[in-house]
């Protein structure tokens, strides 16, 4: 199989070619900077511009599975123009690859998978989320995801099966949250956030990227939550980053008031709760390999010791 990735050399990205490698196949990926496109046998590169609209069409010979992953991170400050720059980074990635297979005539392509998020569902502290809940969240995450999936859904109308991943909380030594997370704790300046009740539904990046080729592999679609089995609250996630860091807490929770006004509105998503099933993945044959939080940090820190198996959080043997 020859897979066609965008976002290929970010945190994500990287994860899967690494395993798209370990199965076999080949990868074409798109990136937005000619100094980034490396040609190997197995690992092509070529160029576009979501932004104008311009793709090497050349990226898709031999495809017949896209896996989109193209978007700017949500962790910078959301200014006027660059919540533009979120939503029009989702969208006009999309519509650049469905106009370059409208115009293509001998494509192969079967399917595309594309990243989704968590946001779309509402903030919550009592519900759990499955993929069939259709309400969305009345904040900026909810209308960007809700249009991104929209986007998506179009390429049904060329011919195309279309699988959406709605990906928590990454957790990664290399990128993402987790350094950020664990900076002030390694400072001994560790606290959670608000109240610390609000669910956060996260998943190691190895697994992430493994549901991203189950899929793959397996020509499934629909949409599919990216989380580990576990969700675990704010509280709990920084203890637990602070146990595998060996590090104490002792430091109150940090107000809202406060990160509101170190962040602006890009804050909400440090205090929106949103505990997600992650049932449906499963009764399609994925095995985590990381379902409980101690084991994922327990990997990614590299401690080898006794990991307990808490089965309070064991939250997939509840329904809201």
């Amino acid at each position: 199989m020859k897979v066609l990735i965008t976002g290929a050399t970010g945190l994500v990205g990287s994860e899967l070619v690494s395993q798209c490698h370990e199965k076999g196949y080949a990868i074409n990926y798109l990136t937005t900077s000619k100094r980034k496109i490396v040609s190997k046998p197995d690992y092509q590169g070529y160029f576009w511009n979501p932004d104008t609209g311009e793709i090497d069409e050349e990226c898709l010979s031999g495809v017949s599975v896209i896996i989109n992953l193209a978007g700017s991170s949500i962790s910078k400050r959301w200014t006027k123009s660059y919540k533009k720059t979120i939503l029009s980074s989702r969208i006009n990635s999309l519509e650049s690859l469905k106009n370059a297979l409208l115009r293509s005539k001998s494509h192969k392509v079967t399917s595309i998978i594309s990243a989704s998020a968590i946001g779309i569902y509402p903030n919550s502290l009592s519900n759990y989320y499955a993929e069939e809940d259709n309400q969305v969240d009345n904040s900026f995450l909810g209308e960007v995801v809700e249009a991104w999936e929209k986007k998506v859904d179009e390429f049904e109308a060329i011919g195309l099966s279309v699988s959406k991943v709605r990906i928590g909380l990454v957790l990664s030594r290399q990128g993402g949250a987790l350094p950020e997370m664990a900076k002030p704790v390694n400072y001994f300046l560790g606290a959670a956030f608000g109240s610390g009740e609000q669910w956060q539904s996260w998943i190691h990046i190895s697994d992430l990227a493994g549901i991203f080729l189950h899929i793959a592999s397996f020509g499934l679609e629909g949409t599919f939550n990216g989380v580990a089995p576990n969700p675990v609250t704010n509280n709990k996630l920084v203890k637990e980053i602070a146990k595998s860091l060996e590090r104490p807490l002792f430091l109150p929770n940090v107000p809202k008031f406060i990160m509101y006004s170190i962040l602006g509105s890009m804050a909400y998503v440090l205090f929106a709760s949103q505990r997600v099933s992650s049932k449906k993945i499963e009764e399609e044959g994925f095995v985590f390999q990381y379902s409980n939080i101690c084991q994922a940090l327990a990997a990614i820190y590299d401690k080898q010791g006794e990991c307990e198996n808490s089965r309070t959080d064991m939250t997939n043997e509840f329904v809201s």
